[in-house]
């Protein structure tokens, strides 16, 4: 019984892991926007998010394992997160900038150049040696564009909203569990998330 509360805890960290933050960002939008998309443009729209945010980065993270540069997918090494948080970065600015642009897809555009910059601020926190919470960024920014989603489509979500602040303490909860961060690295974690989508607000609510 004792183990139960922390497998549940653990599960988290690997459900909510961030890599799957912008296809979960991507769903929601679907699901919330009175734009009607085609099946074949969901599956498109899909596959492009999973290609650049998931496939790609497990494909790196495999060939950094096998070259001893990885010895998990959380990346638990200040040092092993270097060149993961910058390919994250180019692949992003693709994503943003090439494929869901402004002209297209005005709020998933800013909700991944939001996530964006997160990355940007993360790698740079690693040159001060501070491991910001990836996990709790990630989830922090999602709750934002959910809000922000809330608000320029006048849809009420306090249920999802409601749930997505519980995410957030249940991720918290989940990284100290596995003695992933600190305190004041998730702090900076969230900060870093929910910063970017806020500011972002400004441009597109």
């Amino acid at each position: 019984m004792v183990n139960k509360p922390n497998s549940f805890l653990v599960a988290i960290s690997y459900i909510f892991h961030p890599l799957f933050i912008p296809l979960m960002g991507t769903l929601i939008y679907l699901a919330i926007s009175p734009i009607h998309y085609s099946e074949a443009q969901v599956i498109y729209l899909c596959l492009q998010v999973s290609l650049l945010t998931i496939f790609i980065p497990l494909a790196l993270y495999f060939w950094l394992k096998t070259l001893g540069k990885a010895d998990s997918v959380m990346l638990h090494k200040l040092a092993q997160r270097r060149i993961p948080l910058f390919i994250s970065c180019i692949l992003l600015y693709l994503l943003a900038f090439k494929s869901i642009t402004e002209s297209i897809l005005p709020e998933l555009h800013y909700f991944i150049l939001g996530g964006l910059l997160s990355n940007i601020l993360t790698f740079l926190y690693l040159f001060m040696n501070v491991k910001a919470s990836i996990h709790q960024m990630g989830i922090a920014a999602l709750s934002c564009f959910v809000m922000g989603l809330s608000a320029h489509y006048q849809v009420d979500l306090t249920y999802g909203i409601a749930f997505l602040l519980l995410l957030n303490g249940l991720v918290a909860s989940s990284r100290l569990v596995m003695h992933a961060h600190t305190y004041q690295e998730l702090a900076i974690g969230f900060g870093i998330g929910a910063i970017p989508q806020l500011a972002l607000w400004w441009v597109w609510l």
